[in-house]
């Protein structure tokens, strides 16, 4: 479980896609994969999102693929079932948590406050989304928030971006981020599979600027 967890810490940055046709995740993976970003989180927010991890982590089995915006356990289960390698949610959901930890499924659930923080801890979890990372307060908020819990790490989501995913990644509690600006809907409706490939090579190279 924790080799999944490693892994995305050291790619740096996870593509957050919201994905409305299936064909469309072999050829955004292999894009992906020229950029040299080899994992990508597929949203529950379509009807197309269980196929589109299928389609995905078929095509190409070196990538680490998982499951965003998981709501429930079903969800997890069908993300389970299709291919997907972690499970990633918005909100502490204590049920979608247990049944994960249950399954050897890697989770990082969705966390704002000390309070959530604390519900993870409780849970055996040590790394958690911090979500919305920008709108509850960015990197100010990041460091008040995880400076008292030394040893827990976070992949903050939420209005990152090429501007400031270097800050966010230069923070110590910093395992990874999450971000859409280079596999953002309208790309991928567009078929601009040359456009992500070149996002997603900018976005490894902010990271390996950071984390030479």
């Amino acid at each position: 479980m924790k080799d999944i967890l490693t892994r995305l810490g050291d790619i740096g940055i996870i593509p957050v896609v919201a994905i409305e046709d299936a064909a469309d995740a072999v050829p955004l993976g292999g894009a992906l994969m020229a950029g040299n970003l080899p994992c990508a989180e597929i949203t529950f927010r379509t009807a197309a999102a269980a196929e589109a991890i299928e389609n995905m982590a078929s095509a190409h089995p070196e990538m680490c693929v998982g499951a965003g915006t998981v709501l429930t356990v079903e969800q997890a289960k069908t993300a389970k079932a299709a291919g997907a390698q972690f499970v990633v949610t918005p909100g502490f959901d204590a049920a979608v948590v247990d049944w994960c930890l249950a399954n050897e499924m890697p989770i990082t659930p969705g966390v704002m406050t000390p309070t959530e923080i604390n519900m993870g801890l409780n849970k055996g979890l040590s790394l958690m989304k911090f979500f919305p990372a920008e709108a509850a307060g960015g990197i100010k908020a990041l460091k008040a928030i995880g400076g008292p819990y030394v040893d827990v790490t976070f992949i903050p989501t939420g209005g990152i971006n090429a501007n400031n995913l270097a800050d966010y990644l230069n923070l110590p509690m910093v395992h990874a981020c999450g971000g859409s600006f280079m596999v953002k809907k309208d790309l991928i409706n567009g078929k601009q599979f040359d456009e992500i490939e070149r996002l997603a090579a900018l976005a490894v190279e902010i990271v390996k600027s950071v984390r030479r």
